[in-house]
């Protein structure tokens, strides 16, 4: 008799007989399976609303909504398009059983069924059904994967297109092409660190809290983020300001931290042109340390704050050139680095017009 312990999954059976109800989930039981029953089609809908199972064992036949009706409603959801579905039917008609598979069946078992030919039946489609969902979940992890590294290296490539470009054309002082050069080095330095991290240790930033404990200086951080764009900011005729600065160490890998914070000033200068850029270092919730970045920019409208951070979503602002240079990525990654720490980032609408961010993360542990 084929052993499924091994490769258990949850099975819905779906009939309107008690008796074959009790049999069938007794026998799968047995061999390991997680098993549900309902007695009707209305009822495995709401089953199916709690739980999808990972296979359905489905009477043709039942009284008001049979299985083919049933199947009909199962297909129509694309939440459960995936779930293989197996008729149980004493029917022997050919032109049913055709009916069956062209509804979207997977097999068949005809009852009286052999308990050997139900159990192999049942392992080999829930066996078909985990390992799709396994390459699924593999070819999902490494399309994020994907969307991390080329997100993370956008904001280093565009600083040394920044200082190249400036250099190459003669367009600034001689005395600040030394400046140049080193803004040009650290970036290449900064964008081999992300492909080191996401590329050869195979980890995404969002596995940090798993890793050994790391910290993070905040006034570090601040001069770094000083350097890397105080010369951008005073191209574009705006300033970087540091209003309040604390020299304090928190809970988070130093490259993360710089990865969460570019995100942020780039947000800051694409989507609020002109303004000045304010960083601040403050306390914030016993235990923590926030990081404040502010501007004068023309703020969130409040229909779309809801989905700032959701996935791929993309702040409307009319620029058709600015809208299609972002991924929609950026604040979903940075909130979810964040929260893994224990931290928090959150959108607050500025005093007198503006946009501030808040990034809030725990005191490192002395």
């Amino acid at each position: 008799m084929p052993n499924a312990k091994n490769n258990a999954g949850r099975v819905l059976v779906v009939d309107d007989q008690p008796s074959n109800l009790r049999i069938i989930s007794a026998l799968l039981s047995r061999q390991g399976y997680a098993v549900h029953t309902a007695e009707s089609g209305e009822d495995a809908l709401r089953r199916l609303e709690h739980q999808p199972p990972d296979l359905m064992l489905l009477d043709m036949m039942m009284p008001g909504m049979d299985g083919f009706d049933l199947l009909e409603e199962v297909r129509q959801n694309p939440a459960w398009s995936g779930l293989p579905v197996v008729f149980l039917t004493a029917a022997h008609d050919r032109d049913l059983l055709l009916r069956a598979f062209d509804s979207g069946a997977v097999d068949y078992v005809t009852k009286p069924f052999m308990p050997e030919e139900l159990l192999a039946r049942v392992q080999a489609h829930i066996g078909l059904k985990l390992t799709r969902d396994r390459l699924e979940r593999v070819a999902r992890e490494r399309q994020e994967l994907v969307n991390l590294v080329a997100h993370d290296l956008k904001n280093p490539l565009t600083s040394i297109f920044f200082a190249s470009d400036l250099l190459i054309t003669g367009q600034t002082r001689e005395d600040r092409i030394p400046r140049y050069l080193e803004m040009v080095r650290d970036s290449a330095q900064d964008a081999l660190g992300y492909i080191r991290r996401y590329l050869e240790t195979q980890a995404s930033v969002r596995s940090q809290g798993d890793s050994a404990p790391a910290s993070a200086c905040l006034g570090d951080l601040v001069r770094w983020v000083e350097q890397r764009y105080a010369l951008q900011l005073e191209h574009r005729g705006a300033r970087l300001r540091i209003l309040a600065m604390e020299e304090v160490d928190v809970a988070i890998d130093p490259l993360v931290l710089r990865q969460v914070c570019e995100n942020l000033i780039s947000n800051a200068i694409k989507y609020a042109p002109g303004s000045d850029i304010d960083l601040s270092v403050r306390p914030g919730a016993p235990g923590f340390r926030q990081l404040r970045v502010e501007d004068r920019g023309p703020g969130i409208p409040p229909a779309q704050q809801s989905s700032l951070f959701t996935p791929f979503f993309r702040i409307n602002t009319g620029d058709h050139a600015t809208d299609a240079d972002s991924t929609g990525l950026g604040l979903s990654l940075a909130r979810q680095i964040i929260g893994a720490l224990g931290g928090e980032l959150r959108y607050e609408d500025r005093e007198g017009g503006g946009a501030c961010f808040v990034l809030e993360l725990p005191e490192a542990p002395v």
